[in-house]
């Protein structure tokens, strides 16, 4: 331990006056206790002392078969009849010739915390996924128990196991929405398999979006994480558990400062309904959406980027006849949408068939709308990319060097746009600094919050041309699959 000059200058001092007034001298470690106190440090012992026997270490088996080879054996022209026994025996073998069928078996570790005294326990979807056999070992007692899966969900990745034992330690819950950025917060698990491991850190920040998961409004803190500790759980200082550990952010595969948690209100409503039906009804209002940026915002009539911007709507979906392209959710029910990211979680809590009430912009005015929610199917399938290609040579216009196209009646009906103009070739270096690619559909043009619909290459081409010059636009495109609003620059 360092200790710094000013603290080595009292704790002297604190012996001189002790000595002078003839009274028992305070030690050295009491001088160094009373300096740590003034800084108020966070005591974990109670916590871990009350709590940490609620933390359960899992280790899965998943058994892979492989044939292991084809392996030729000379076994000459003797007539040892020992010899003649191992061929008799080796051409018994399934798949004969030497095929010898093998089985690997493949352990991992995770961890997990009860949340039932009758043997419920929650965990990663990703820590149990594939499984052929669970073990739960106590952290107590250390008594292992085979666990059966009640239920996974791979979109949150959470999983509710279940063990056959009674009166075990139960965790506590919190109200995630009473977690602040910069609390303290505690992880117990099994990193690489070192059975109640504790770590703390603080709350970096809270819902925290990450790429491909859209369901999940994650904690992020600085605590330490590492493989093992998937699953186990995330706690304040009142020993109240406020998320699952689930991932990291690593560039080496270990932990490097940056972990996220699935807030445990999240983790409650997804096990309340795989302990019920052993699977997650989610809800789907049938639309992409895509983040505003400032310029975007602008464009379609906003002075800051908030809401969900709708880039496509699917024509049979629960919004097909409600919502368009270019409508901007501002509220879903009560909740204000600040990011795109908000909407899709709303969406994904509320059960198939309720109604909701969207309070969407709409041409540089708010409106509201009464939607059905409908049900995501996770076997959907929705479709192959189509393509747009059309071989003749359009007409280049504007200084983007844009050659366009109309879409032909057979490309339309692929696509299920009603207009549009495809970009077969972009001249100018303006044009592919734009992000624009050869292949998009031009289906209109936004600007002040007015939309023009690009149903010919002149009518575009005149309404780029009546633009002021160094202002922005926006172009709705259809990018194989995709609907997206591209912000441009009108040089």
């Amino acid at each position: 331990m360092n200790i710094s000059k000013k603290t080595m200058k009292k704790f002297l001092a604190s012996l001189f006056v002790a000595t002078s007034l003839s009274i028992s001298p305070i030690t050295f470690s009491d001088a160094i206790a009373q300096q740590t106190s003034n800084y108020n440090l966070p005591d974990f012992t109670g916590l871990v002392a009350k709590y940490g026997n609620t933390v359960v270490n899992i280790s899965t088996t998943t058994i892979s078969k492989n044939n292991g080879g084809n392996f030729q054996f000379d076994f000459g022209d003797s007539d040892d009849p020992a010899l003649e026994l191992f061929k008799h025996f080796f051409n018994q073998i399934p798949g004969g010739g030497g095929n010898f069928p093998r089985e690997q078996q493949n352990h991992s570790l995770g961890s997990g915390f009860i949340i039932s005294s009758d043997g419920y326990i929650l965990t990663n979807a990703h820590v149990v996924a594939e499984a052929d056999e669970i073990k739960v070992r106590l952290n107590n007692d250390k008594k292992e128990f085979t666990a059966k899966v009640i239920g996974s969900d791979k979109r949150t990745d959470i999983a509710l196991i279940k063990i056959e034992a009674t009166g075990l330690p139960v965790v506590k819950l919190a109200n995630v929405k009473n977690l602040k950025v910069g609390e303290w917060v505690v992880a117990i698990g099994s990193p690489f398999g070192f059975d109640n491991s504790v770590t703390a850190g603080i709350v970096s920040a809270k819902g925290r979006s990450l790429p491909q998961e859209n369901y999940v409004p994650f904690i992020q803190t600085d605590v330490a994480i590492n493989p093992g500790n998937s699953g186990g759980p995330l706690f304040n200082l009142r020993g109240e558990v406020v998320g699952i550990n689930s991932q990291i952010y690593s560039r080496s595969g270990g932990y490097m400062g940056v972990s996220f948690a699935i807030p445990i209100d999240v983790a409650m409503q997804i096990q309340k309904q795989l302990r019920q039906s052993g699977k997650v009804n989610r809800g789907r209002l049938g639309v992409s959406i895509q983040e505003l940026t400032q310029e975007l915002a602008e464009n379609f009539g906003l002075r800051k980027p908030l809401g969900a911007l709708v880039n496509s709507v699917e024509k049979n979906g629960p919004s097909g006849k409600i919502l368009l392209p270019g409508d901007i959710i501002m509220k879903y029910n009560d909740e204000i949408i600040n990011t795109a990211a908000d909407l899709p979680r709303l969406v994904g809590q509320t059960e198939p068939n309720t109604k909701v009430v969207l309070t969407i912009w709409r041409g540089g005015k708010l409106y509201t709308a009464n939607i059905v929610i409908g049900k995501i199917d996770d076997d959907e399938n929705f479709g192959k990319r189509q393509s747009s290609n059309n071989k003749s040579e359009g007409q280049a216009i504007g200084k983007l060097g844009l050659v366009l196209s109309p879409l032909t009646a057979s490309q339309k009906n692929a696509l299920q746009v009603p207009h549009g103009l495809v970009i077969e070739n972009i001249r100018g270096n303006l044009g592919k600094q734009s992000g624009l690619l050869p292949g998009d559909v031009i289906l209109a043009l936004i600007y002040k919050g007015e939309t023009f619909n690009a149903v010919s290459v002149k009518a575009l081409a005149d309404k780029l041309a009546s633009l002021p010059k160094n202002s922005s636009f926006t172009f709705l495109i259809r990018r194989q699959d995709d609907q997206i609003f591209l912000n441009i620059k009108n040089y």
